[in-house]
């Protein structure tokens, strides 16, 4: 009996949902989104630092070494994805690629792999943890600046180039956080690891907040008139294409390499994902608050796409090594 996989709809993609239902039809405005402004900036900022903070430094200690596997995904993250994107948006004619969600696809391609659920689904196929643990974790940390200057490269920041001012944001919203949690972790990463759900909540509430601030602004520049229903499908389309053509690209050339079994779960999953908690902060910095909204989208839905995928895959792996494991004793 085939067992058909049930969508991963958790409850953080319908919070997302509702967040755009909500700025679509109760849009912020005035001094009030001054406010919201303000106060995400805040929760943004806490993010990062918390994220610093909760960094296991052992975990990354035990696999930087695997220096093979941190310089592929490296690669493919900050080389190869972003001239993957520079493709699909150079040949994709504008009336079924409108111009902000072009930009959208690309700035995703742009962006760090995921931490939490590529160290979630490295974990549940049974992978080299510790390697993913230290691959996900330089690639956000990278991406902090790898992102922006790839953005200068392929794309227009406001209007022109990337400049000092916008690295100095980045920097000061992002980076110092990141490194005084870091520098604190002796006081606060014990609380930290004590407190999982209060840090969820967090990450999650502040990733609504900046959603919510950047959809209403797109609304009240008529989001919803630019985006006909062709449109939007094209990009769940060339999402699910792109997260393909890196599925299988990551299994083959880790096999190709001579990478185990282990390591090759660690590169398709470090390897193939794109962090909306990274993605989310950057577009309101980088971008316009006119077209944040836009260029969120795509990004938006790759992070649903590529939960529900992996996690069918992981479980394949999963499943595929408690056979291998069963081998010896059933012979």
């Amino acid at each position: 009996m085939i067992r058909v996989p049930r969508p991963n709809l958790d409850g953080f993609t319908m919070a997302l949902a509702a967040t755009v239902g909500v700025a679509s039809v109760l849009p912020v405005h005035g001094q009030l989104a001054l406010g919201v402004h303000w106060l995400a900036e805040a929760a943004i900022a806490l993010l990062f630092f918390l994220h610093g903070a909760r960094l296991p430094r052992e975990e990354v200690v035990a696999g930087i070494g695997h220096w093979r596997l941190h310089l592929l995904i490296f690669a493919l993250t900050f080389v190869a994805f972003p001239l993957i994107g520079w493709l699909v948006v150079e040949t994709m004619p504008e009336r079924l690629l409108p111009p902000a969600l072009a930009i959208g696809v690309q700035f995703l391609c742009l962006l760090p792999s995921t931490v939490q659920s590529s160290i979630a689904f490295t974990s549940m196929a049974r992978g080299n943890v510790a390697a993913a643990v230290c691959s996900s974790t330089l690639s956000n940390i990278s991406g902090i600046l790898m992102t922006p200057l790839l953005v200068a490269l392929f794309l227009k920041v406001q209007g022109g180039a990337l400049s000092l001012d916008t690295l100095q944001t980045i920097a000061a919203q992002l980076l110092l956080p990141f490194v005084l949690g870091q520098l604190l972790r002796r006081w606060v990463g014990a609380w930290a690891a004590r407190h999982k759900a209060v840090l969820r909540v967090t990450d999650r509430g502040s990733i609504l907040l900046v959603v919510y601030l950047a959809f209403s602004e797109a609304v009240a520049n008529g989001l919803w008139t630019q985006v006909p229903p062709a449109a939007l499908g094209m990009v769940v389309l060339i999402d699910c294409v792109i997260l393909a053509v890196f599925l299988v690209g990551t299994t083959l050339l880790s096999r190709r390499l001579g990478f185990s079994r282990a390591d090759e779960t660690t590169i398709v999953f470090c390897g193939s994902k794109k962090s909306l908690v990274s993605g989310v902060p950057m577009a309101g910095l980088l971008f316009a608050p006119a077209t944040a909204g836009l260029v969120l989208l795509p990004v938006m839905l790759f992070h649903q796409i590529q939960l529900m995928v992996c996690a069918v895959l992981a479980r394949r792996y999963a499943d595929e090594e408690q056979a291998r494991d069963a081998l010896p004793a059933a012979s």
